[in-house]
């Protein structure tokens, strides 16, 4: 079992995703006294009896007046037996963009739905976006069941109805849990509680301890080397005359000296002589790990190449199809020309077509539509000016994703995924 689990929340406006968040903090003991009595003193100020938690996450003075999240925020707690970082993204339906960048890592996400409320419109759309982006784990936590009549009949129902979901966008039942939680009074979040007896399973943080992942959620493990170069290092100083070395984090797959590899997307092969960190050489270096590879041939390399094993390195390619979460104000439409950046490296695109959008309530696919508006889901086809050497997302998550920018103001205008993802997706066709 892994000791650090990436995870992210995400939920409709007012579901409790804050006082979730400062629940776990507080239950951790990952919040310092101080900060405890900062929001006693401001929960006395607002005519609270009890503290409200959910201040130990807003932090901005915007959010806090208007009692919403408004950006993604990162949150780090442990417990004895595993370390969390914990993306904490906003409800808003306009804010769909910063669900896509706080799950786009996670290996699992917690959902709430407010017992009151159950599965709504939102939830659909974020359980469709969390299928396409393939995250593992799945916890729905059903908020404010303290304040539902028949709590037990009201939580089985909204649980068949997320597990009908679910199981329609491809989780299977040991990949999905669903707890009723009180995230104001602490009901089955660090321990299980008596006011749920129609409950027998494990607490939020129980579940989190102890649901198997893999320590790199990110696709086949089997993949061979992967290693974007973010900066060729030449000091052509006295003592390192020759050196130059190829740094950058290593995105799948693992590395040692003697192996094979290849340039992408020259072709040029050579094989790695040494593996250079802060801290001395390393013998093996595996997936996640920031080094730097010498070469044993002088190879011209640039930042943006990918170097990867022989053994399974990928073609690059020129034209491709993806499927693209839309996150631009402005519509997306056939013939767009923008930036594409993958890994590191970033080239012109032009959108060669609209193939599909997905509507994520009816979970149809509506074929060619005439266009893509914010938040919409749908399956392009793009061609960029200088081939790229890329993965199914399927296959692997970091070299199969990559962002569409506006090239006049840099801003992020959509995040995609390569291959036909919507394929996993159990669609019907559109009206």
């Amino acid at each position: 079992m892994s000791d650090l689990l990436r995870l992210a929340t995400a939920g409709s406006v007012d579901d409790g995703k804050s006082t979730l968040v400062g629940r776990l903090l507080y239950d951790t003991k990952s919040v310092l006294a101080d900060q405890i009595d900062a929001v006693t003193r401001a929960s006395v100020d607002k005519g609270l009896a009890t503290p409200d938690l959910s201040l130990l996450v807003d932090g901005l003075r915007a959010e806090r007046e208007q009692g919403i999240t408004i950006d993604v925020a990162y949150r780090y707690f442990a417990t004895p037996r595993r370390s969390f970082v914990l993306a904490d993204t906003p409800g808003h339906v306009q804010y769909t963009r910063n669900t896509v960048s706080g799950a786009s890592t996670a290996q699992l996400v917690i959902l709430l739905v407010d017992a009151r409320k159950g599965v709504i419109e939102q939830t659909r759309r974020h359980a469709a976006v969390l299928a396409l982006l393939g995250v593992p784990k799945l916890v729905l936590a059903v908020n404010k069941i303290d304040l539902v009549d028949d709590a037990a009949s009201v939580f089985a129902d909204i649980s068949a109805e997320f597990n009908r979901l679910t199981s329609t966008l491809g989780w299977s039942d040991e990949d999905v849990l669903e707890i009723p939680v009180s995230a104001l009074h602490g009901d089955n979040i660090a321990t299980r509680s008596s006011n749920t007896p129609y409950y027998t399973g494990p607490s939020l943080i129980e579940h989190l301890e102890s649901v198997p992942v893999d320590a790199d959620s990110t696709g086949d493990h089997t993949l061979g080397l992967r290693f974007p170069v973010q900066y060729v290092i030449r000091p052509r100083t006295a003592e390192y005359p020759d050196y130059r070395g190829y740094a950058g984090q290593i995105a799948a797959g693992s590395v040692a000296p003697g192996d094979e590899v290849v340039v992408l997307p020259s072709g040029i092969r050579s094989t790695v002589e040494r593996i250079d960190t802060p801290d001395g050489e390393l013998a093996v270096a595996q997936t996640g790990r920031s080094v730097t590879l010498i070469l044993a041939d002088d190879v011209d390399i640039s930042r943006g190449d990918i170097i990867a094993s022989v053994a399974d390195a990928p073609e690059p390619i020129d034209t491709f199809d993806a499927t693209v979460c839309w996150l631009g104000d402005k519509p997306l439409h056939p013939g767009a020309r923008l930036l594409l950046k993958h890994g590191t490296r970033t080239t012109q695109v032009i959108v060669g077509g609209l193939l599909e959008r997905f509507d994520e309530q009816r979970l149809a696919a509506e074929p060619n539509p005439e266009s893509l508006a914010l938040n919409d889901i749908g399956r392009v086809s793009l061609r960029v000016a200088e081939p790229l050497a890329v993965d199914d997302y399927r296959v692997n998550r970091h070299t199969g994703s990559f962002l569409l920018i506006d090239p006049a103001g840099g801003n992020t205008l959509a995040a995609g995924l390569v291959g036909d993802v919507l394929s996993t997706v159990e669609v019907g066709t559109g009206a």
